[in-house]
């Protein structure tokens, strides 16, 4: 018989606890005492154990309400089924990263995923050899949809005021420096905030806009900058710097990649360009879960080594 032709609605599951008690106990009144019941709802439940298996199941003999032939058949099914319920479906299983054949899901912004994306893969494969990893491009407009659509684990990036649904962890402030291509633009010295303004400006625009703070504190100095291209991809702009009389205001740890790759260099800006805070962020009903603990403090760990 399938477990869908059981007609379970005329069926309490609670019995089978009941027929665990009085099997080990012998009695109706210690029975219902374990079992945190009164006296009359375990004779009451003894009374629906009868009927379901047409069988009296326990008869009194002295002070004993002994097992019958049925009963005892009845038994290691029971506790087997109890068990099951116990350990299998009640008790998760510890956490071993080591075992974990899932995927870790992390959503990173354009700066998180060309910064830490390969470090953070092979720390997470380092642990967690059998796992599989999904790196998802979040930006702080779309990072609480794609959260929930993409079931993400971690969200790291420059997310200043977390929606209520996260909690989030500061993992380091950034700085921002100026890159170009030394061949074309002399910065060996600096450049003055007016020779700054009259070069031509590539910007890394997640949002596709064209102006940023930069524009604001030129402009309060008399001087405008002329942004002559904007992608939302950094490995755009750093392609773009190479071999043109671009400027590029990037984070600094982006700047140090880049250049160490490239022939790119980069220096620091003739005016103030506030810094940012870079974050771990995770759904609040996550904040117990094994998995996404594991995962929380392995990248903790692994940004504080980086730093």
């Amino acid at each position: 018989m399938s477990f869908t032709d059981v007609p379970w609605r005329n069926i309490d599951l609670n019995l089978l606890v009941a027929f665990a008690y009085l099997y080990r106990y012998q009695s109706v009144s210690v029975a219902a005492e374990k079992s945190y019941v009164s006296q009359s709802a375990m004779s009451h439940s003894l009374s629906r154990l009868r009927a379901l298996f047409d069988d009296g199941l326990f008869e009194r003999k002295g002070h004993k309400m002994v097992a019958t032939e049925r009963a005892h058949q009845l038994a290691p099914a029971i506790t087997r089924l109890l068990d099951c319920v116990s350990n299998d479906i009640l008790t998760s299983a510890p956490f071993d990263p080591t075992e974990y054949e899932g995927i870790c899901r992390i959503g990173l912004t354009d700066y998180a995923e060309f910064i830490f994306a390969p470090s953070i893969f092979d720390a997470i494969r380092q642990q967690a050899p059998k796992a599989q990893v999904s790196f998802v491009n979040v930006n702080r407009s779309n990072y609480v949809a794609l959260a929930e659509q993409e079931k993400l684990d971690i969200v790291i990036g420059s997310i200043a005021a977390p929606e209520p649904a996260f909690q989030s962890h500061h993992l380091y402030t950034e700085r921002h420096v100026c890159i170009a291509d030394p061949d074309y633009i002399a910065f060996e010295h600096g450049l003055s905030k007016l020779d700054f303004a009259n070069i031509e400006h590539a910007l890394v625009s997640p949002d596709g806009r064209l102006a940023t703070g930069v524009d604001d504190t030129l402009q309060a100095e008399g001087l405008n900058r002329k942004v002559t291209v904007a992608t939302r991809n950094f490995m755009t702009i750093q392609s773009l710097l190479i071999g043109r009389q671009l400027v590029a205001i990037v984070p600094k740890r982006m700047a140090e990649v880049a250049c160490a790759n490239s022939q790119l260099g980069y220096f620091e800006p003739p005016i103030v360009v506030p810094d940012f805070d870079i974050s771990i962020l995770w759904f609040q009903r996550k904040t117990s879960d094994d998995k996404n603990v594991w995962l929380r403090n392995l990248l903790r760990s692994l940004m504080a080594k980086s730093g």
